[in-house]
C-alpha cells in the first residue's frame, strides 16, 4: 500500500471515510490523481442522478462532466463537517437544472398540454423496480421529467421547485399530475403489449 493511501481499491472508499478526506484534500490542491479517484468513485452515483434529468445517456454524461467541473472548482466551499455525497448530489441536480433551463428554448411547449387529465391519483411509483422506472421517466417530456424527479425522487416541495425552475407552484403541481398520467398511460400500454405476446 502506498503512503498517500490512493492505492486502495475504489470500493474501500466510504462516503465519509478518512481516505475520502485525503482525496478531497488532494483535490483542493489540484492533485490530478486525487481528482481522478474522486471522479471514479462517485461516477456511478452522480450518473444515477444526472440520468434522471436527461433525455439520454449522452446528455447525462455531459451534465455529469459539467457537474464534476463545478465540484472541482467549488470544492473550497464544501463544508467538510457535512456528508460529501449530499453536497455532490446537490451540485449534480443544480447542473442538470442549469442544462434544462439552457435547453428550455429548444423544448416544445406544446408537450406541456399533451397529457390527458388525471383521473386516478394513485402513486405510479409503487410496484416498479428502479431501472424500469428510470426508463419510463426518461420518456417523459423535459418539463414533466424535471418536476417528477425533483418532487418524487429528490423530495423537493412544489414551492421549492417553482423557485428553482422559475415557474408557479401551480404549474409544478400540474406538471407532476401530467407526468404521473403519462407514466400511467405508458404502464397500461406496456402491460397490454406484454400480455399480447402470450396470446
Amino acid at each position: 500500500m502506498e503512503r498517500d493511501g490512493y492505492a486502495k481499491s475504489e470500493s474501500v472508499i466510504g462516503t465519509d471515510s478518512k481516505l475520502l478526506v485525503e482525496i478531497v484534500q488532494g483535490c483542493l490542491v489540484n492533485n490530478r490523481e486525487a481528482q481522478r479517484k474522486l471522479y471514479q468513485h462517485f461516477y456511478g452515483y452522480a450518473m444515477s442522478v444526472c440520468v434522471r434529468y436527461s433525455k439520454d445517456a449522452e446528455e447525462a454524461r455531459e451534465v455529469l462532466n459539467d457537474g464534476f467541473m463545478k465540484v472541482f472548482t467549488k470544492l473550497k466551499q464544501y463544508d467538510q463537517n457535512k456528508p460529501f455525497k449530499g453536497w455532490l448530489r446537490r451540485i449534480m441536480i443544480n447542473t442538470a437544472l442549469d442544462n434544462y433551463r439552457h435547453n428550455l428554448k429548444h423544448y416544445h411547449s406544446a408537450d406541456l398540454e399533451t397529457a390527458p387529465p388525471v383521473a386516478d391519483t394513485s402513486d405510479v411509483v409503487s410496484d416498479l423496480n428502479y431501472e424500469y422506472l428510470m426508463e419510463l421517466i426518461q420518456q417523459l417530456s423535459p418539463a414533466y421529467r424535471t418536476v417528477f424527479n425533483l418532487y418524487v425522487i429528490d423530495g423537493y416541495t412544489h414551492e421549492e421547485i417553482a423557485e428553482m425552475l422559475n415557474i408557479s407552484s401551480g404549474t409544478s403541481k400540474s406538471n407532476l399530475s401530467k407526468a404521473r398520467a403519462n407514466l400511467r398511460e405508458v404502464l397500461k400500454k406496456n402491460r397490454v403489449d406484454e400480455l399480447e405476446q402470450y396470446i
